[in-house]
């Protein structure tokens, strides 16, 4: 059992290196602007991937939706009985039978499905650029063990590395795009109502 482990986690780190080295040569340009614009376009392909990998949902998810909606309608209609104590009772033997587990199932599928299509892709993206721009790589990349300086702490210059500048750039891209969106949706006219446009018809 060790020497399968052994061997499987032998293998675990022969993927991760060349998925590293794949990396490297895909990002290496952008190191010809400065290792902050790189980092910055690394955080817009995440943000990307995480957006299209989010709408992601299994089959047992939906079908977990499902239910929980059904029966989270049912309890509800329970509780709008005309005897308060009875309705509070149905609700209650809904909750214990069926909708406590439904939910239970439904906010775990959702966890997992969450963690695999948002959560690994912002930490694995992470791990990179904390790997990639190391202090000792960015020494031998720009002559410098960080990214950008500014300000001063009690007399020295706050000195920023890569992880610091993956998180400012993830929130300014996630700030920059949700402005985007709602500037598109109160420019955008809004749709017409079917009776006006019936009407208009009509005219015509």
């Amino acid at each position: 059992m060790d020497g399968f482990l052994d061997y499987l986690w032998l293998k675990i780190l022969f993927v991760i290196q060349n998925i590293k080295l794949f990396l490297d040569t895909l990002f290496s340009p952008l190191n010809v602007v400065g290792p902050g614009f790189a980092i910055f376009v690394i955080v817009c392909i995440t943000y990307t991937m995480v957006r299209f990998f989010s709408r992601y949902k299994t089959k047992r998810l939906v079908k977990l939706e499902k239910d929980f909606i059904h029966w989270y309608n049912i309890r509800q209609e329970a509780m709008k009985c005309e005897d308060r104590e009875k309705g509070k009772l149905l609700a209650k033997n809904v909750d214990q039978a069926t909708l406590n587990r439904v939910y239970y199932d439904y906010f775990f599928e959702r966890f997992m499905v969450s963690l695999i299509t948002r959560y690994l892709p912002i930490f694995s993206m992470l791990a990179y650029v904390n790997e990639a721009y190391k202090p000792d790589n960015l020494l031998k990349m720009v002559g410098r063990t960080y990214i950008y300086k500014f300000g001063r702490y009690h007399g020295k210059p706050i000195e920023a590395g890569a992880v610091f500048i993956f998180f400012i750039s993830y929130l300014v891209v996630s700030t920059g795009w949700f402005l985007i969106k709602f500037m598109y949706s109160k420019l955008r006219p809004a749709p017409e109502k079917s009776s006006t446009r019936e009407a208009r018809e009509t005219v015509q």
